[in-house]
């Protein structure tokens, strides 16, 4: 899970992304509303944890530009304890849910993973890169023409290098995908069902798709 924080306040927002991290999510931090808008328009992210209050605009300001832009990424909005107008303001402009600060940090965690769950589709189904294609909503997989036969795991493998290809995917991202976030990103498995999806797509046909970047992770893509 990828996760965006937009906090202003340092201390917290570091506390927050530390946190993330230790559970093995990959968390971003940013602290003020342009730096939030920036990061959050790539749409690179499975949620955004936005602050109400940012210096250059409001989280509700952020949040209804990014929906009026067409990003549909859900978003979190931290808003103040008792704060009801806040609240009512947050899911007005945009966001899935709203936490009080403030907040038990378990309780932020569940809501994070419930919201990156729910996460509609925003992406197209079916994807082509040079002969493999593949329909993530039917959940097949051809290169050249051939269909491949692949298990849930090496599926959601694959899922996850065709919408992020191009892009270096460390080994905690992955397992955090494929897995969950309790699964050691170092274990061998991991290893293991690279090499099985590489005999499924790659082996016997050019060009190869999947590159190890040693001791960065793993690059999809020709």
């Amino acid at each position: 899970m990828r996760v965006l924080i937009v906090e202003d306040d340092p201390e917290l927002g570091g506390l927050v992304r530390d946190g993330l991290r230790a559970q093995r999510i990959d968390a971003t931090l940013a602290t003020s509303f342009a730096d939030g808008r920036e990061r959050a328009a790539a749409g690179e992210h499975d949620v955004v944890i936005l602050d109400v209050r940012l210096p250059g605009g409001s989280g509700f300001e952020l949040c209804g530009e990014l929906r009026r832009a067409g990003i549909s990424t859900p978003v979190l909005m931290l808003t103040a304890l008792d704060a009801v107008d806040d609240r009512v303001s947050g899911l007005e402009s945009g966001a899935d849910d709203y936490l009080t600060k403030p907040f038990a940090f378990r309780e932020l965690l569940a809501r994070l993973k419930a919201l990156a769950r729910r996460r509609p589709a925003v992406v197209p189904a079916q994807h082509r890169i040079t002969d493999l294609e593949v329909d993530l909503s039917a959940r097949t997989v051809r290169r050249a023409g051939k269909p491949i036969l692949l298990t849930a795991k090496e599926f959601a493998l694959l899922e996850l290098f065709v919408l992020h290809q191009g892009r270096a995917l460390d080994r905690t991202t992955i397992t955090a995908h494929v897995w969950d976030d309790n699964h050691d990103p170092f274990a061998n498995v991991l290893d293991v069902l690279v090499r099985r999806l590489r005999r499924k797509i790659d082996d016997g046909f050019e060009p190869k798709l999947i590159t190890t970047l040693r001791g960065a992770g793993y690059r999809f893509g020709p």
